[in-house]
This record gives structure tokens, C-alpha cells and sequence, in this order.
């Protein structure tokens, strides 16, 4: 049983246990870099890294004031074509208010029309019952006046 179990450790680090490869593979990388290119890419990954402070120390305060001005003048424009908008808003709603308005004047004056023509027709009828009644007083009147020159001896 022993030697079972012994066999299937053995068996079970040369399938699952990739330490060995590893480490091997690691050397490999190691002996490329050091030994071979002679720290070649360490060298230009140092030459990057000062140009890319020496590029933040002189670029970078050029290109924020150079930012900043351009993004002024961008807010001005902005500023500008906010306002002419706003302008052009106004003056649409001036406009339909005026067509509004000029519609509600017409209608007015359609109405006041209306309104003249109701009271002339009242105007009418108001005279002719006026007439009526006149003559209706005059006949009363003159009746009496009959009457009356009837009673008196005169």
C-alpha cells in the first residue's frame, strides 16, 4: 500500500505540481533580459520615463494655459449663442403674442359689431313700443279731449 500510495503522489506532482516548469520558464525570462540584451529594455524604459517628466515639467504648463484660453473663448461663444437664442426666443414669442393679439382684436371687433347691431334691434323695438304708446296716449288724449268738449258749454 505504501509503495501505492507513493506512486500516486509521484504521479499526482508530475501531473498537477507545475512548480518545477515554472521556475524553469522563469530562468529563461530572467537570463534573456539580464544576460542577453544587457539590460536593453531597462535602458529605454528609463529614457521613456524622463522624457515623459521632462514632457510634464515644459509641455504641460504650455498646454493648460493654451487649454485654458481656448476653453475662454469656447465659454465666450457659448455665451454669445446662449444670448442670440434667447434673442431669437424673445422675438417668436413677440411675434405669436402679436398674432395672438391681433386675433383676439379681430374678435373683439366682431363682437362690439354684434354688440351694436343687439342694441340698435333694442333701439327699434324700444321706438316702436314708444310710438305705439304715444298713440296710444293720443287717442286716450284726444277721446278725452271729446269728452271733455262735450261736457263743456263753451
Amino acid at each position: 500500500m505504501d509503495k501505492i500510495a507513493k506512486d500516486v503522489g509521484d504521479i499526482q506532482s508530475r501531473l498537477l505540481d507545475h512548480r518545477p516548469i515554472i521556475n524553469a520558464e522563469i530562468r529563461y525570462f530572467v537570463r534573456e533580459f539580464e544576460e542577453k540584451r544587457g539590460h536593453r529594455e531597462s535602458r529605454l524604459l528609463e529614457n521613456l520615463n524622463k522624457m515623459v517628466q521632462d514632457a510634464n515639467e515644459k509641455m504641460m504648463p504650455e498646454n493648460l494655459e493654451d487649454m485654458n484660453q481656448q476653453l475662454s473663448d469656447v465659454i465666450a461663444r457659448l455665451e454669445a449663442a446662449n444670448h442670440m437664442a434667447e434673442r431669437v426666443q424673445q422675438r417668436e414669442l413677440e411675434a405669436q403674442q402679436s398674432t395672438e393679439l391681433q386675433a383676439n382684436m379681430e374678435h373683439l371687433k366682431d363682437e362690439w359689431a354684434d354688440f351694436l347691431k343687439e342694441q340698435q334691434r333694442l333701439k327699434e323695438e324700444v321706438d316702436e313700443e314708444h310710438a305705439k304708446a304715444v298713440g296710444q296716449l293720443s287717442t286716450l288724449y284726444s277721446e278725452k279731449k271729446k269728452e271733455l268738449a262735450k261736457l263743456s258749454p263753451f
